[in-house]
């Protein structure tokens, strides 16, 4: 092959990995925006949106629900307008149609009583600036860590469970080894056979 066609394929490819790179950040918000949708429908509804009310471990029904965005808010969730609006906007088949995340928080139920510090681009923009800085100094962490050790009035019977080590006495040690119907991982977590 001749250089100057090598340096035209580089070329062409880079091109192909700028577009492919570009459109993957696309696809992460679009997804993001979704996972958003899910998430606020779990917090408002206690349930997930796709899942099939009559059958919710039926992950073929599931995955039919996503695919062909079948979601209900159950009658007896009291939630806005604005918020149905919003999360019917969140939910859309096809991502080009899609609110974005610009969209969102400019979106009506977003704005309704949010925090005037937050409604403000460059406040919000900012707020976080000095990343390596705590948000609180180290003696104010300590002060917080010195009141919290101190035991609340009429506790005193919870005392020993609460400060001090876990140390567990021979006897039970002897009884947690011999248990077949339980195990205890690397973690420390106790398992019990079902």
């Amino acid at each position: 092959m001749h250089p100057s066609n090598c340096d035209n394929l580089i070329i062409c490819r880079t091109r192909d990995v700028e577009l492919f790179e570009s459109s993957i950040a696309v696809l992460v918000m679009i997804a993001d925006v979704w996972s958003c949708g899910v998430t606020l429908y779990v917090m408002l509804v206690g349930a997930y949106p796709f899942e099939d009310p009559e059958d919710p471990k039926n992950f073929h029904k599931t995955i039919h629900r996503i695919l062909n965005v079948q979601y209900s808010i159950p009658d007896y969730v009291h939630i806005s307008p604005e918020c149905r609006h919003l999360i019917s906007r969140i939910f859309v088949a096809d991502p080009s149609k899609r609110i974005s995340i610009p969209e969102i928080r400019n979106h009506e139920w977003f704005l309704k009583n949010l925090p005037a510090d937050l409604m403000d681009e460059n406040t919000m923009n900012n707020q976080f600036e000095e990343a390596d800085q705590p948000m609180q100094s180290v003696d104010e962490i300590m002060q917080i860590i010195s009141e919290a050790t101190i035991p609340a009035a009429n506790t005193n019977s919870l005392n020993h469970y609460l400060t001090g080590s876990l140390d567990i006495d021979d006897d039970m040690e002897e009884d947690l080894d011999s248990d077949p119907e339980l195990d205890i991982d690397s973690s420390g977590e106790i398992i019990y056979a079902m």
